[in-house]
């Protein structure tokens, strides 16, 4: 991952919540991508399963995966940690996790 770009996300330009609601979701297939066992012939699947557990993370801290806010995501994004936290180890969490709390960080 380039000091540029954090999940796709280039953070030398203006950065919104749709952007990092997306990386939310690259996020997430990367952290649990081993532990899932994902083949590239099933990526797509994969990428739809994430993408309703990500939303199922907005809609459980009353947020809209549609239209997400900066709070909405920060909210998302402590869910998520709390949920992976039953297993994946807490050093990978929190760097996942910081990231994106940095793409956050520039939201105007």
């Amino acid at each position: 991952m380039s000091d540029e770009y954090v999940y796709g996300v280039d953070t030398t330009k203006e950065i919104t919540p749709i952007m990092v609601r997306d990386a939310i979701v690259r996020c997430f297939i990367e952290a649990h991508k081993d532990s899932l066992g994902i083949e590239e012939q099933d990526s797509d699947i994969i990428k739809r399963m994430v993408t309703e557990a990500v939303k199922k993370s907005f809609r459980e801290t009353d947020g809209d995966f549609e239209n997400p806010t900066k709070e909405s995501l920060l909210r998302s994004i402590g869910n998520l940690k709390e949920f992976s936290k039953s297993f994946r180890n807490q050093e990978v969490i929190e760097n996942h996790f910081n990231a994106i709390k940095s793409l956050i960080d520039k939201i105007e």
